[in-house]
């Protein structure tokens, strides 16, 4: 979200907005993943040391949040295993081998 009037273009902020508990049990179940699974830890310091745009590491947990919920949705609906090469996709893993 963004604070922003007239001509002031103000601050970018992590909204506070849907399920609270909800934001709070994925918030607490990606802080592990960013220490433990090597997929999600790619990820968060890709996010927070990219070039372009970096994030700050509050905001990448966030975004790791939304990407927690899809790959979730994903292995259910589908009823498949967990793939770490699926997780990263083609396109994320020749960002991270750039990065590196």
């Amino acid at each position: 979200k963004e604070n922003s009037s007239g001509k002031k273009k103000g601050k970018s902020t992590i909204t506070k907005r849907g399920r609270s508990r909800l934001r709070a049990l994925l918030f607490r179940a990606v802080m592990p993943m960013v220490a433990k699974n090597a997929e999600f830890k790619a990820l968060h310091q890709y996010y927070t040391t990219r070039t372009n745009n970096p994030l700050k590491k509050k905001q990448s947990i966030v975004a790791l949040c939304g990407k927690l919920i899809r790959v979730l949705f994903t292995l259910g609906t589908k009823q498949m295993c967990y793939n770490p090469m699926d997780v990263l996709g083609p396109v994320r893993q020749s960002q991270l081998r750039m990065a590196a």
